[in-house]
């Protein structure tokens, strides 16, 4: 029987991109409140359009932060890198419309007597893992996120002051029999400085396309893309509005897996759809490591004001060598899924979320600060001697 072949895509953006600004934004609002205070609420939105930054939503924290909201927005933009005529920190009107959160919404989200939050929203949230890169990620987009943040460590270190701070990657891969086998197309496209030519950009991003793939990951010079439409000199929120939550996708799986539609940026833990989706993924991620199953994908619902998931569903696709049923009793013993549960468990009270704003929430290095908590595999052992099973790939 021949093998089953097939090509799949993924996008990300990068961190000058006029929604990942919106994010970038909205996160450090949100980590300056963690940084004053553990109990805070904060639902911050934030637009950008040519010179003009707009942001909205409910807190509920310090007054010394809200007062310092236009600050910590041209920081924002001021690290990215935008300083030109269109975009600038310097320049740039701020609008705050911050607000106290709603008392209805506070009624069924706060602790009550028994010591548990109630879920900030209803919805549904999905975590995923699988065996095609290290980081039991995604190949595409993993890769995807690769190429622009090489590009932006160089540019923002100034050692290609050719880029600017907008940029987007797209990554085509050939798969046979469920695994990446080698590249199809990749496209970059990249602001950049008025006085380079095409010909020069594309030899400026030829060593990151190289760089972000295995050796042996060859592509043919006329399956890379970079700069399709030309010219790409205006850039950012001068060239296109950004808002905050609009990539849902590359924030999570490039399309490989479900979404539950909840964006994460701006938002604090008590808000399912941000603190779910990442214990979703640290449960699919353990899973995987774990050596139960080759790809997972864990769905979990919740209802407003209520603390523990109205379900929780495990999904092995296929690849499980346990049984299913049993493995999802055995997670919820595991980690307690209720807000409250979720935060202590992954010690989410804690200003780590700017860096999380570009480049992926997931696939990343777990920090010391305990930044990406939800990528550890801390349970993988248990989970392996639970159900019997060697930790080593078969």
């Amino acid at each position: 029987m021949s093998k089953r072949t097939w090509l799949f895509t993924s996008e990300s953006v990068s961190e000058g991109h006029p929604d990942k600004v919106c994010d970038r934004i909205s996160d450090a609002i949100l980590d300056a409140y963690l940084s004053e205070a553990s109990d805070v609420r904060v639902g911050c939105e934030t637009m950008a359009t040519t010179n003009h930054v707009s942001i909205a939503g409910e807190v509920r924290g310090p007054d010394s932060v809200t007062k310092r909201v236009e600050e910590i927005a041209r920081d924002a933009v001021k690290d990215i890198g935008y300083d030109q005529e269109g975009f600038s920190w310097k320049t740039m009107e701020v609008v705050n419309r911050l607000h106290s959160q709603s008392s209805d919404i506070a009624l069924g989200v706060d602790e009550g007597d028994k010591g548990e939050e109630g879920a900030g929203d209803q919805g549904i949230m999905f975590g995923y893992a699988c065996r095609e890169t290290d980081e039991l990620m995604p190949a595409p987009i993993q890769f995807s996120h690769r190429i622009l943040r090489l590009m932006a460590e160089d540019r923002k270190s100034g050692k290609q002051p050719g880029f600017g701070p907008d940029s987007k990657s797209q990554v085509t891969l050939k798969y046979e029999d469920g695994q990446p086998v080698g590249l199809d197309t990749v496209l970059v496209s990249t602001q950049h400085s008025e006085n380079l030519t095409q010909e020069e950009i594309r030899e400026l991003v030829k060593p990151y396309i190289k760089a972000a793939f295995p050796e042996g990951w060859e592509l043919p010079d006329d399956r890379l893309l970079v700069n399709p439409t030309g010219r790409f000199v205006i850039g950012g929120p001068d060239g296109d509005a950004g808002l905050t939550g609009r990539k849902i996708i590359v924030d999570t799986y490039g399309g490989a897996a479900l979404h539950g539609g909840g964006a994460f940026s701006g938002k604090d833990p008590t808000k399912v759809d941000r603190s779910a989706a990442y214990a979703a993924r640290y449960l699919a991620k353990n899973v995987v490591a774990a050596n139960l199953a080759d790809k997972c994908q864990i769905q979990l619902a919740y209802a407003i004001g209520v603390p523990e998931p109205v379900a929780l569903y495990v999904d092995t696709m296929g690849t499980g060598r346990v049984d299913t049923d049993k493995l999802s009793k055995t997670l919820r013993e595991m980690v307690r899924l209720t807000p409250r549960g979720i935060r202590k468990h992954l010690d989410l009270l804690k200003p780590i979320y700017t860096r999380t704003a570009a480049y992926g929430h997931f696939g990343r290095e777990p920090a010391k600060d305990g930044a990406f908590s939800w990528e550890r595999t801390d349970l993988a052992a248990e989970l392996a001697s639970t159900f019997g099973v060697s930790r080593a790939a078969e």
